[in-house]
C-alpha cells in the first residue's frame, strides 16, 4: 500500500514555445506534457523509492494513455485513477512573460480531472500512508475537496500526517469565492506545510516571514513549515529552529513543476527516513534539477541523480 497518497488533477499541459507569447495571437506550442500539480509530485515521489499513489481521473484517450504510462513508468500506485469513458482528459495551457512569471488556462472542471470523488477512495489502501500531500490548486474541481477531507479524516486516525502546499492560483480562486475557506480547513488540519512566500502571507495576513511563522506556531498544530522562494532558496522552520538554505546555481528552462518536485522530494526524503534538514536539502536540490528541463514533469529526478548533483555542489545550508 502506498506510504505517500496524494488527489487531484491528472493533465496534459500544452506549453507555449516563446517567451512573451500570449494566448490572443496565433504562436507556436510544445505538447502534449503530463501534468497536473498532484501528479507531478506523486511522480518526484516515486522516482525516490518512496511508496506513492494517487487518487484522480483521466479520460479514455491518447492523452490519459499518456500520463498514465508515465505514472507507472515512474513507480506510482495507479490503481485509484478512474478513466472516464465520456470526458476528455484534463488540459491546461502555459505562457511565460519575460519576468519569468506565466498564465495559465485551465479545462478542469468538465474534464475527467473534475469526475474525481469520495466513491474511489478505499480505506484499507490506507493502511500504510505515512502522508496524504494535499494541493490547494485541486480544491475548485468539483469532488476532490470533499475526498481530501474525508481521506484527511481516514489518515489521521491511522496515525499519518498531512502535509500541504497551499498552491494557490489566482486563476482558480477568482471563479471559486469558496477556495480561501477550503484552504484555511485544511491549513488548521496540517502537520507540513509547503507555501510559497506570497502564499504564506496570505494564509497569515503578515508580508514578514518571521512573523508570519510564528502566527503560524502559536495559533495552529503545525510542526514543520518549508518557506520556498522559487530561485532565491527555502527557509525550513520548526518549533526549536529556522534554518535557511541557499538555492543551488542552475540554468532555468522551465520553472514549471518545480515546486510540485520539491515537495514531492521533501516527503519521499522524510518517508524514507531521512532527517528533516537533509531531507530539505535534498529537495531544494530536486526543485533546482526541476528547472533545466521542458516540461512539468519531464524535471523529477531519481534519487541517485540528485545525490550526484549535490555531491558536485556545496549544500547550501546556513
Amino acid at each position: 500500500m502506498p506510504q505517500i497518497i496524494t488527489i487531484g488533477e491528472i493533465l496534459v499541459e500544452i506549453m507555449a514555445q516563446q517567451v512573451g507569447q500570449t494566448f490572443l495571437t496565433p504562436g507556436l506550442w510544445d505538447a502534449p506534457y503530463p501534468s497536473g500539480a498532484p501528479a507531478i509530485f506523486i511522480s518526484q515521489a516515486a522516482r525516490f523509492g518512496a511508496g506513492a499513489g494517487i487518487i484522480g481521473c483521466v479520460g479514455a484517450d491518447d492523452f490519459g494513455r499518456l500520463n498514465l504510462e508515465r505514472l507507472k513508468n515512474d513507480g506510482v500506485d495507479t490503481s485509484a485513477i478512474a478513466i472516464s469513458p465520456d470526458r476528455a482528459t484534463g488540459c491546461a495551457f502555459v505562457t511565460y512573460r519575460s519576468d519569468g512569471s506565466r498564465s495559465f488556462i485551465y479545462h478542469i472542471p468538465d474534464s475527467a480531472a473534475g469526475q474525481v470523488d469520495i466513491g474511489q477512495i478505499n480505506p484499507k489502501w490506507f493502511e500504510d500512508c505515512r502522508y496524504l500531500h494535499v494541493m490547494g490548486s485541486s480544491f475548485s474541481i468539483p469532488g476532490v475537496y470533499e475526498a481530501v477531507t474525508t481521506c484527511a479524516e481516514i489518515v489521521k486516525r491511522s496515525g499519518g500526517k498531512i502535509s500541504f502546499d497551499p498552491n494557490i492560483r489566482i486563476e482558480l480562486i477568482a471563479r471559486d469565492e469558496a477556495m480561501r475557506g477550503r484552504i484555511l480547513n485544511i491549513y488548521s488540519q496540517t502537520n507540513l506545510l509547503l507555501p510559497g512566500s506570497d502564499e504564506l502571507s496570505l494564509l497569515t495576513g503578515c508580508n514578514d516571514v518571521d512573523e508570519s511563522l510564528d502566527i503560524i506556531f502559536a495559533t495552529t498544530g503545525i510542526e514543520d513549515v518549508v518557506v520556498k522562494n522559487a530561485a532565491k532558496g527555502c527557509r525550513y522552520a520548526n518549533r526549536q529552529e529556522r534554518v535557511d538554505v541557499a538555492p543551488f546555481s542552475v540554468e532555468e528552462v522551465d520553472p514549471t513543476g518545480a515546486g510540485d518536485c520539491f515537495a514531492g522530494a521533501l516527503v519521499a526524503g522524510l518517508v524514507l527516513g531521512m532527517p528533516t534538514r537533509e531531507a530539505v536539502a535534498t529537495a531544494a536540490a530536486a526543485g533546482a534539477l526541476a528547472v533545466t528541463k521542458k516540461g512539468p514533469m519531464e524535471g523529477a529526478s531519481f534519487l541517485v541523480d540528485v545525490k550526484s548533483f549535490m555531491a558536485s555542489n556545496a549544500i547550501p545550508v546556513a
